[in-house]
């Protein structure tokens, strides 16, 4: 069975780890049950840029390649790192991507992370980037891996349609798959099987 790499979201707070995103709410576990081996290590705690967070991550993956399901800022950690170490991706699950360049957002974050003790460079680069933070738009066209992209059903103002849109368009291998709220929400639950249903079902096409 596939070995499945999973990359938590978050953007600096602390409490927002592979615990919190995937162990608690059964999604880890799940998988396991399903058969496949299952990685979710924490991202490097406040990263100061992207590239850092991908370095991280590569270390981290006992015996590449793998399949990576990432989930909010996540995403931005899993395309980079798929960006940055060729071949050691073979498939990509981006589960609900978190917005970039929206300036309302943006200014919340930009207070948000200085209030974490980001500086002003940290903050420019965690929140530069195109359709994902750290990444150009050219650079995700170039991923010719099959790709997923699940949407957060419902939408709200930090996973928004349009950035689940972009991707679908630039990724060149990219497939929708059935959305569903974030693991962290109070929401997910009841979305719990059928999510591992979509993310098994994925990774061994």
């Amino acid at each position: 069975m596939a070995s499945l790499l999973l990359i938590h979201g978050g953007l600096w707070e602390e409490g927002m780890d592979a615990a919190r995103f995937w162990r608690q709410p059964g999604i880890e576990a799940g998988l396991e049950r399903r058969g496949f081996d299952v990685f979710a290590p924490d991202r490097l705690y406040q990263a100061p840029d992207w590239t850092t967070e991908a370095s991280h991550l590569a270390q981290a993956i006992p015996d590449a390649p793998v399949t990576v399901l990432a989930g909010s800022n996540g995403c931005s950690a899993a395309a980079r790192l798929a960006v940055d170490f060729p071949g050691s991706v073979t498939r990509l699950l981006l589960a609900w991507p978190a917005d970039a360049g929206d300036p309302v957002i943006d200014n919340w974050e930009r207070g948000h992370l200085a209030g974490l003790g980001a500086t002003p460079e940290v903050i420019d680069a965690l929140l530069a980037g195109h359709t994902l933070r750290g990444l150009a738009d050219r650079e995700l066209a170039s991923l010719t891996m099959p790709a997923g992209v699940l949407r957060s059903v419902p939408a709200n103002p930090f996973h928004q349609q349009h950035t689940a849109d972009a991707l679908l368009r630039l990724l060149p291998q990219a497939a929708e798959l059935p959305g569903c709220p974030e693991p962290p929400r109070p929401e997910f639950p009841p979305y719990l099987e059928p999510f591992l249903d979509t993310v098994a079902a994925f990774a061994v096409t």
